[in-house]
């Protein structure tokens, strides 16, 4: 049998051209459509420019736990579809605000998964690449106790393990085992393994 060659993986100009190019579309791709929208990991708010003489009566806004309709009445919809995640419906809103020559449609989400970037806000629009999101968007001070918590604890594990030194959970069993043996020196742990 014959061994196939293997394509070399690229270089690290040629990443960044991809990269490039990959932005480029995604950008152009988001700037058709009708709404612009931002997130943070626990929320995403979204914006959409409309003619400055529509009122609140004007729009048909519907949120569910999966989904988004928001129109002005009798024509397209400005966004209709599935969510990619569900959302919080009791704690998203939407507001019409007025500019000079404008309205601006806002619609803020909670997002139920407090820990989860989304490619898109409908399933039926253009991804973002999620991977290239700089989370400096929130710090961990936007987030609650127990999830900054936890972010905080996969931070430091992962550079415990980084550094090739104990997790805190292997801390937490290492510090058990000490005071362990503090309160039982008649007790032979010269094999005791850790797991």
């Amino acid at each position: 049998m014959a061994e196939q060659a293997r394509p070399a993986s690229p270089s690290q100009e040629e990443r960044e051209k991809l990269d490039a190019a990959a932005k480029a579309k995604e950008l152009e791709e988001q700037s058709k459509l009708p709404y612009k929208w931002t997130q943070t990991i626990g929320e995403l708010d979204l914006t959409a420019v409309i003619p400055a003489n529509i009122k609140g009566k004007d729009l048909d806004v519907k949120l569910t736990r999966n989904g988004i309709k928001a129109a002005i009445k009798g024509q397209e919809p400005i966004i209709e579809g599935d969510f990619p995640h569900p959302i919080r419906v009791d704690d998203s809103t939407w507001t019409l605000e007025s500019g000079a020559s404008s309205k601006e449609l806002n619609i803020h989400l909670d997002k139920v998964n407090k820990m989860e970037w989304w490619a898109h806000v409908v399933t039926s629009a253009p991804t973002i690449d999620t991977s290239k999101i700089s989370p400096e968007n929130s710090s961990l001070s936007d987030l609650d106790g127990e999830t900054r918590g936890m972010v905080e604890k996969m931070m430091y594990d992962q550079r415990q393990k980084e550094q090739g030194k104990p997790t805190s959970d292997e801390e937490k069993k290492q510090e058990m085992l000490r005071k362990f043996q503090q309160q039982h020196p008649e007790m032979d742990f010269s094999n005791a393994k850790m797991s």
